[in-house]
């Protein structure tokens, strides 16, 4: 963080929080007009610790939490939910460079409860519960994704 640019900072924002504010902001004036609807940000558990590598990334997913967290306040007495989902890595193209490389796929998995890296579809079923009327009582919250990967010592 130290080292950074301002320019390299405001990007890492802008596309991170800024373009989920503005997304938001399109889709819900009509879920408040209709009195329902449920908002799902995609964060990571890069939000919940800190990192000398990636450290404005993590800055960016710790806001997305409370991007959350405030609109869930704002928005729920008109009856819409705004959660997140903090995933921990999954086997993504976005994440590929750290799954593809062994030793860095090593150090993910070996401090994670289960060993191993996610697979998309175990996010999907987060995403669906909270747009269901299955997640109707939730709001507010970050689910955290990540086959232990931020509860473990890996021991």
């Amino acid at each position: 963080m130290a080292g950074i640019s301002d320019e390299a900072f405001r990007k890492i924002l802008d596309n991170n929080i800024v373009a989920n504010h503005w997304l938001i902001s399109m889709v819900a004036p009509e879920m408040l007009a209709r009195g329902e609807g449920s908002i799902t940000i995609v964060s990571s558990i890069g939000g919940l610790k800190g990192s000398t590598v990636i450290g404005a990334y993590c800055i960016s997913k710790a806001a997305d939490m409370e991007l959350a967290r405030c609109l869930a306040d704002e928005f729920g007495p008109r009856g819409v939910r705004v959660n997140c989902i903090a995933p921990g890595l999954i086997r993504t193209d976005f994440a590929k460079a750290l799954w593809e490389n062994p030793a860095t796929l090593e150090r993910s998995t070996a401090v994670a409860s289960l060993k191993r890296i996610g697979e998309p579809h175990e996010i999907a079923g987060a995403a669906v519960f909270l747009a269901s009327r299955a997640g109707a009582f939730t709001t507010g919250q970050t689910f955290v994704i990540d086959g232990g990967a931020t509860i473990s010592g890996g021991a």
